[in-house]
């Protein structure tokens, strides 16, 4: 269980390393909304970094860390993020981040730890807040076909990470630290109650925001509603859907039924419906629970992106696609 100090505000530390850095205390609040791109490197190496002779690699990550609420790539997956503490005052550290999905790496260390290099991989768009603006790093994942190929860390099977450690800093890794879905994880010694975190205020996690995705899941919806790109279905929807399906059918070669005659077409199944009233992107994250159902007015295109779960009656094919489709 992380130690309660992870939970609250931290306290800025004075006169901490990294003067030229514009240092915060360490917070698991997202700042306010910055915009800013992340660089990557041409080559698996770290040409102009000395690592001394004392420093321990750790590794740390999971699939994916808690949901961040808007996206940072366009694999149209949210983007989700890990806060780090790094407590190691004895010896340097150098991180190995890994997730599978869009992944923002908050940091933070307390005093008198010093983090030498950070290597952060994963299948989709990989980024690092919060570090000091002298500790390098090499974003390496399959969406950007990065020098040092991919991969994410779990609880067995992290294969790949002892040859690229090897590889890059002479040295194994000492210790993988899982991550869960709260993306909460301290690496290195356990925080003590006094224990004081710094973060650098340079690159906040909202400063990787896309802002020209939709927000996700149902604030992405509530979003496009507000903005007349939606609008929520009513009965009178499921019905006009009927009648055109009736007329569609009229020549199918069907027999009536005894005392009904000819069969009509069922009610739609619908769950957290809207109608598409224009163009429209998906927002992220509408799996599971979190789907809906889409009733596309005709003259209006299908929704772009990626629908998830999610289920689509289109009126200008009278064709349906999802998982609330009759078969």
């Amino acid at each position: 269980m992380l130690h309660p100090l992870l939970l609250s505000t931290l306290i800025l530390i004075a006169g901490s390393v990294h003067a030229a850095d514009e240092l915060q205390p360490f917070s698991f609040a997202i700042p306010p909304k910055y915009e800013q791109a992340n660089a990557t490197r041409a080559e698996c190496a770290f040409p102009e970094l000395t690592i001394p002779e004392n420093a321990v690699v750790y590794a740390a990550g999971a699939y994916s860390g808690r949901d961040a609420g808007f996206q940072i790539d366009g694999s149209g997956h949210a983007a989700t993020q890990f806060d780090i503490a790094v407590n190691s005052k004895q010896r340097p550290v150098i991180l190995m981040l890994g997730a599978y999905e869009p992944t923002i790496w908050n940091i933070g260390w307390s005093e008198g730890t010093r983090i030498v290099a950070v290597l952060a991989s994963g299948y989709h768009r990989q980024v690092v807040a919060g570090l000091a603006k002298s500790v390098p790093v090499l974003i390496s994942s399959y969406d950007n076909k990065g020098p040092c190929g991919y991969y994410y860390i779990g609880k067995e099977n992290n294969t790949a990470l002892n040859p690229k450690a090897r590889a890059l800093f002479g040295r194994a890794v000492e210790l993988v630290y899982p991550g869960d879905k709260k993306g909460r994880i301290v690496v290195g010694d356990p925080l003590s109650a006094s224990e004081q975190l710094v973060t650098s205020s340079t690159t906040p996690p909202e400063s990787y925001r896309d802002m020209n995705a939709p927000l996700a899941g149902e604030a992405g919806l509530e979003e496009a509603v507000t903005k007349g790109i939606l609008r929520r279905s009513t009965d009178n929807d499921l019905n006009r859907w009927v009648e055109q399906m009736a007329i569609k059918e009229a020549d199918r070669d069907i027999p009536p039924i005894a005392g009904q005659g000819r069969p009509k077409p069922r009610m739609p199944r619908m769950h957290n419906a809207y109608v598409v009233l224009k163009p429209f992107t998906y927002p992220s994250g509408l799996f599971g629970g979190n789907s809906a159902c889409f009733i596309v007015e005709k003259g209006v295109s299908l929704p772009q992106g990626d629908n998830g779960h999610s289920t689509v009656y289109d009126f200008n094919t009278m064709t349906c696609r999802g998982p609330l489709c009759e078969r």
